[in-house]
């Protein structure tokens, strides 16, 4: 079987490097050229570079204006009005109408309101307010040299074509290594991994550093609990969470992909330890992100699920497939054109499985990794 080193704390960050030397990844007539890596036009001769309304210059998650959604403003208004009235009286609705606030993140937070949301959502309100001074206290306190020299090196892969982070030295990229450093303080057993930075980037481009680090500190210990702990152990246990439950929905992909022997972990990393950042349009992204902060983790499972579909369709078509090469590639580029937010967010509700389901295999392969673990031991024993 294709296995991946566990002692793996990696994820490919060359894909947002690389776009530096790409063309608008939309590319209709319609849009502006790249320059460098960067959308622009000429007025009066000089090359106006053309910034999203996220904050991408260019690359695979600038976003075409002519291609994306608008809300119309007045249904926009009402979203916005909906949540400030929530935001009054949140442990109410939070511990008597849950399921209203989760159809309101199902169909996308209003972005002026995205960055509290979250935060309520994610308890990293609460956090700061009971822990008032910790964060500077952290950016104190000397860190361990090595995980320090690591997050610099990793500072100028975090989204590049984001105004935020494309120079160094810029305010997003020291912003970001606070974040980091804080959190190797805050946690020294798991430290520091490369899968954090996207992550904490993404949150520094709501809110500020600190709102970002407790917002960042709940989803590690709340929504993820493991992923980035020395040996992936939690990360691995999900991505046979998520071929157990490819057998119950789309059985054809299941069997192609276990006649080609590839390990969950290598077509599953990414995704679940960077939550789609690396994958999705961003559109997407953050619609994703909206039912994530609310539903936790079976978010990321139901996304990885529609994900297959949206590769091989409901029949499963692997023509084009006939060795591991080939499919882990069409895993890793999905066409962006099939992951419009809407497309994504409705299939993702129309799956067959539920929450029991995702717990008892959960519990399924917990129970057979400790058994096979038992067995080892018991081998070691009788040698």
């Amino acid at each position: 079987m294709a296995v991946a080193d566990p002692s793996y704390n990696q994820v490919d960050t060359s894909s947002d490097e690389e776009d530096g030397a790409k063309n608008n990844i939309n590319g209709s007539p319609s849009s502006p050229k790249s320059v460098g890596g960067y959308n622009a036009s000429k007025q009066n001769g000089t090359a106006v570079t053309h910034i999203d309304r996220y904050g991408f210059m260019g690359g695979s998650q600038y976003t075409n204006p002519d291609d994306e959604h608008r809300i119309a403003i007045d249904k926009l208004r009402q979203r916005e009005l909906k949540w400030l009235e929530m935001f009054d009286d949140w442990e109410k609705w939070m511990s008597k109408r849950f399921k209203k606030i989760r159809d309101r993140c199902r169909k996308g937070i209003p972005p002026s309101l995205r960055s509290r949301a979250w935060q309520y959502l994610c308890g990293s309100k609460f956090l700061m307010e009971h822990n008032e001074g910790r964060f500077d206290e952290y950016l104190q306190q000397p860190g361990n040299p090595k995980w320090e020299d690591d997050i610099t090196k990793d500072l100028h892969r975090q989204f590049p074509q984001h105004e935020m982070f494309n120079s160094k030295g810029s305010y997003g990229q020291e912003d970001l290594y606070k974040i980091l450093k804080a959190y190797t303080i805050h946690n020294p057993r798991d430290g520091y991994c490369q899968a954090m930075a996207p992550i904490a980037a993404v949150l520094l481009m709501h809110m500020p550093a600190e709102q970002a680090f407790w917002c960042f500190v709940s989803i590690c210990e709340k929504y993820v609990q493991g992923y980035y702990s020395p040996g992936l152990e939690a990360i691995q246990v999900d991505g046979d969470v998520l071929f157990g439950l490819l057998k119950k929905t789309q059985p054809s992909v299941y069997k192609h992909i276990k006649k080609q022997q590839i390990a969950p972990i290598l077509y599953m990393t990414e995704w679940f330890m960077c939550l789609f950042t690396r994958t999705l349009p961003w559109s997407t992204v953050l619609r994703v992100w909206d039912m994530f902060f609310c539903e936790g983790i079976k978010v990321i499972f139901r996304v990885a699920l529609v994900l297959f579909k949206i590769v091989f369709g409901d029949a499963g078509n692997f023509k084009d497939c006939p060795t591991l090469y080939e499919t882990l590639e069409k895993l890793r580029h999905i066409p962006i054109q099939h992951l419009d937010e809407e497309l994504v967010v409705q299939d993702t509700l129309r799956l067959n499985i539920n929450e029991r389901d995702m717990e008892k295999e959960h519990q399924k392969q917990i129970h057979r990794r400790k058994t096979k673990d038992k067995s080892k031991k018991g081998g070691k024993q009788k040698s």
